[in-house]
């Protein structure tokens, strides 16, 4: 198992985004995702990051087909996840399994030709927009959201301790809109809307719409298969 620095400032992305394209999948920046990566297209993609800038885009494919129905360059929602390889470990059978961090949101713009067996992107990096907020009325936010991500937990002692600890700790508001989005069973129209606003405050407003609308069920973030 290999560990990388986990790091990342904007000027360490060049624009180009090698692209890790997945269907009903919504990846958010400040969580992780396991990959088990077996395709020579995508293992060519990791070893060219690993030698690089050990940057990947997870992309959310648009289109209902099934994946084995799905053209060689499915569409692709505009607004996808820049990530950062965290560890990656060579298996005996010559695949990897990998552990993605997200870091940034990115908006897709123009394909380049197919030059390599996976697909690159120009991309941009979008960012976060906190308009002026008291600290009382971020914290109010903070609370409401977590009220409402317990009440889709299961009444297990250890959940509702890990988020009382949760509330207590330094985490961002825009940060915990990105962890709860990405880890409740929302529709996923919800979840691309939710990855596409960069503005904190109505990200977190159309989350708690979400929730109390929809009702959220606590899933386990998969184990990811390309």
């Amino acid at each position: 198992m290999s560990d990388e620095p986990l790091a990342f400032s904007p000027d360490q992305f060049g624009g180009l985004a090698r692209v890790f394209p997945l269907p009903k999948l919504v990846m958010f920046p400040h969580v992780m995702q396991a990959l088990h990566i077996f395709e020579p297209r995508y293992r060519a993609m990791l070893e060219e990051a690993l030698a690089d800038d050990r940057l990947i885009v997870m992309a959310t494919v648009a289109s209902e087909l099934e994946p084995a129905d799905l053209p060689t360059r499915p569409p692709l929602e505009p607004v996808a996840c820049l990530c950062r390889i965290a560890t990656h470990q060579l298996t005996p059978q010559g695949t990897y399994n990998v552990l993605l961090i997200g870091v940034r949101r990115v908006r897709l713009g123009r394909e380049l030709p197919a030059l390599r067996p996976f697909r690159v992107i120009e991309a941009e990096i979008l960012d976060e927009m906190e308009p002026e907020i008291t600290g009382g009325e971020a914290l109010q936010l903070q609370r409401d959201l977590l009220q409402a991500f317990k009440r889709t937990m299961p009444k297990l002692p250890d959940a509702q301790l890990q988020l009382d600890e949760l509330l207590g700790s330094q985490v961002s508001l825009g940060m915990l809109t990105d962890i709860v989005a990405y880890t409740l069973d929302l529709d996923p129209e919800l979840k691309l809307r939710l990855l596409a606003e960069c503005d904190v405050l109505r990200r977190t407003r159309l989350l708690l719409e979400g929730l109390a609308a929809r009702g959220g069920r606590r899933f386990p973030p998969p184990f990811s298969r390309n």
